[in-house]
């Protein structure tokens, strides 16, 4: 059946859009635990020893991640994402519209706020780097293919995806192109980091998510409102 699926490709060579948490203005780590200047400067050094190098960190921070879950421990209960079940292999998510990320990611932030305090009646504000990465390579293209799958578009359940995104993996696809799931555009899961180059930053998102309201506003620009999304929707 998953075979089956999978029988129409596209040679993809455009930008993708990710966004991940960030901040619009770079932040001194330690300067509230420590008084000294030396002191922040030897901090920011030793919790720079722990990282895995990257020369591109917004393609390879979620590969990375996969190989530190697969030799430490079982995360798959945080870690699992539509198409990866967080235990053995990565997966990177673009999108091919800017909003449509937008509409991903407030859906995650806010059941992650939800989960960590539930009726909580103010605004929390989180800000979003968002970039273009050029892909090129050939994806397997599941757009359309929910009107005869529509466990592709599940909003409770990603256990049809994840045996998807194991099958594409295991047959070495670079990735796939899919309909969202929270709105009407395109999203790209990409298994071979390999495709992707040329990161470049496009903007700062600020989101604002009160959960009692069922609210997220969206900022482009600091204060002046750009989406309004109520979460519920999403769910």
């Amino acid at each position: 059946m998953l075979a089956e699926l999978c029988t129409r490709q596209v040679a993809f060579a455009d930008d993708l859009v990710r966004n991940i948490p960030g901040v619009r203005v770079s932040q001194a780590l330690f300067d509230d635990l420590a008084r000294d200047p030396e002191d922040e400067s030897v901090a920011a050094a030793a919790e720079a020893l722990g990282r895995t190098p990257a020369p591109a960190p917004v393609i390879t921070r979620p590969f990375d991640y996969a190989t530190v879950i697969a030799y430490s421990f079982d995360a798959s209960n945080w870690q699992a994402t539509r198409f990866g079940d967080g235990r053995s292999f990565a997966v990177w998510y673009g999108s091919l519209e800017l909003e449509t990320t937008v509409y991903e990611t407030v859906f995650h932030a806010h059941r992650f706020i939800v989960d960590s305090f539930p009726g909580l009646d103010r605004d929390v504000v989180g800000e979003r780097r968002v970039f273009d990465v050029r892909c090129e390579a050939l994806l397997v293209d599941l757009r359309g293919r929910e009107s005869t799958h529509p466990d592709l578009v599940s909003r409770t359940s990603y256990s049809f995806t994840q045996a998807l995104g194991r099958y594409l993996q295991e047959q070495g696809q670079n990735g796939l192109l899919v309909k969202s799931a929270r709105c009407r555009g395109t999203n790209a899961a990409i298994f071979n980091g390999q495709r992707l180059s040329n990161v470049r930053d496009k903007l700062f998102l600020t989101y604002r998510i009160n959960p009692a309201r069922d609210r997220a506003i969206v900022e482009r620009e600091v204060g002046v409102p750009w989406l309004t999304i109520a979460p519920s929707t999403l769910a």
